[in-house]
């Protein structure tokens, strides 16, 4: 059965209409086998109408490695991750950042894991892992690897933002437990969106046709420089009972991850602000179905019981619209700035709240009943979620 979109509280966050949600399936490239009979499947995310394969490319831009020339290079860098669940052993794929045994990966590889572990060769010795840091609003997770330094290659972090589309990418990793594959594509599309398994949107994410498949999640994205630019997490598969590539897979960038590397190092990356509500995007076309005041911002919908937006008397939806055949809450306050800095959009909402710290103060500006008024509200730490 396909599972729901639901409402997430902000720090966790509601996002209204992330550009996958509306595709096709959209599934977590995390290899999740079965402790009974070994085989491998995906976690679904959401489910709707199916697409086409894109061409894969194989070349590589004038002056840049051949395809065999990166793995080469970068091969001993990916890391091999299993993480032992209580409904099975999911696998995935790690980047090697440092000759300290430092490891990053997805956060859905390793949630919930009660034992990880990774290893460096094809069918190599398995290291005993530590999770140092997650963060799961831009589903990162940092590993200390405990592993000889012989063992480990560092592979360069690249620059993200220099990335266009057409550029020929190469992504290596474990997909259904085959260690060290090697697949290649181009850039097919730059500033994405997806969404974390907790519901945040990711922003700005590579859309690649390079193959992706499940086991590939956590590996890196790697230019022609033999730079990691992203960071493998999400597929999209054909439709009902696919699994596999289709050719359009999503990778966060590393410069997204190069910002929470330090978080992740020590600790700290989850204690992010948590404002405890759920909103839609304002957009001018929403604003004049629903006779709004403003053409941007964010709607609130829902007031978290006992959160702390609720605690400063933030109020959420008292009646219902529907536009287009989306359900709209309507009655609530509508959010335009955070400390002065304007809000766009859920988007620039929950990038606000999530730099915040848990404890902090912000001043929330809204608009109620066509009167504006600034509200101070003391924000708590993110709760942890459910992953779908």
């Amino acid at each position: 059965m396909p599972k729901q979109k639901r409402s997430h509280p902000f720090g966790s966050a509601l996002l209204g209409g992330a550009v996958v949600a509306v595709l096709a399936v959209v599934a977590f490239a995390t290899g999740l086998v079965s402790t009974g009979g070994g085989s491998t499947t995906t976690r679904e995310v959401v489910r709707a109408s199916g697409t086409t394969p894109a061409a894969s490319i194989t070349s590589n831009e004038e002056g840049g490695n051949t395809v065999n020339e990166i793995y080469k290079a970068d091969a001993n860098g990916v890391a091999f991750i299993e993480s032992k669940t209580a409904e099975g052993v999911a696998s995935g794929s790690g980047v090697v950042l440092d000759d300290e045994g430092h490891v990053l990966t997805n956060n859905h590889v390793i949630e919930g894991g009660e034992e990880i572990q990774v290893s460096f060769e094809s069918e190599g010795q398995m290291y005993k892992a530590e999770v140092i840091g997650t963060e799961p609003n831009s589903d990162l997770a940092l590993l200390q690897v405990e592993a000889p330094a012989a063992k480990l290659h560092p592979l360069k972090l690249g620059d993200s933002s220099k990335m266009e589309v057409g550029d020929p990418v190469v992504a290596i990793g474990n997909p259904f437990d085959l260690q060290r594959t090697v697949t290649s594509g181009i850039v097919s599309a730059l500033q994405r969106e997806i969404q974390a398994p907790d519901g945040v949107t990711i922003n700005n994410v590579i859309q690649t046709d390079a193959a992706i498949n499940p086991g590939n999640s956590g590996g890196p994205l790697i230019n022609a420089a033999g730079e990691v630019i992203g960071i493998n997490s999400q597929i999209l598969t054909g439709g009902e009972g696919s699994n596999g590539n289709v050719g359009i897979g999503f990778a966060i960038p590393i410069n997204t991850a190069k910002e929470e590397i330090a978080r992740l190092e020590s600790g700290t990356a989850s204690e992010h602000g948590f404002l405890g509500i759920s909103g839609a995007t304002i957009t001018p076309e929403l604003a004049k179905a629903l006779n709004l005041p403003v053409e941007e911002g964010v709607l609130v919908q829902q007031v978290e019981e006992g959160g702390p937006a609720a605690a400063a008397g933030i109020q959420g939806a008292t009646t219902a619209a529907e536009v287009e055949g989306q359900q709209f809450g309507l009655g609530g306050d509508i959010i335009t700035a955070i400390n002065g800095e304007k809000i766009g959009s859920t988007e620039d909402l929950v990038r606000t709240i999530s730099s915040a710290h848990a404890g902090e103060t912000v001043e929330v500006t809204v608009i109620r009943n066509e009167k504006t008024a600034t509200v101070s509200v003391k924000l708590a730490e993110r709760p942890a979620l459910s992953a779908g």
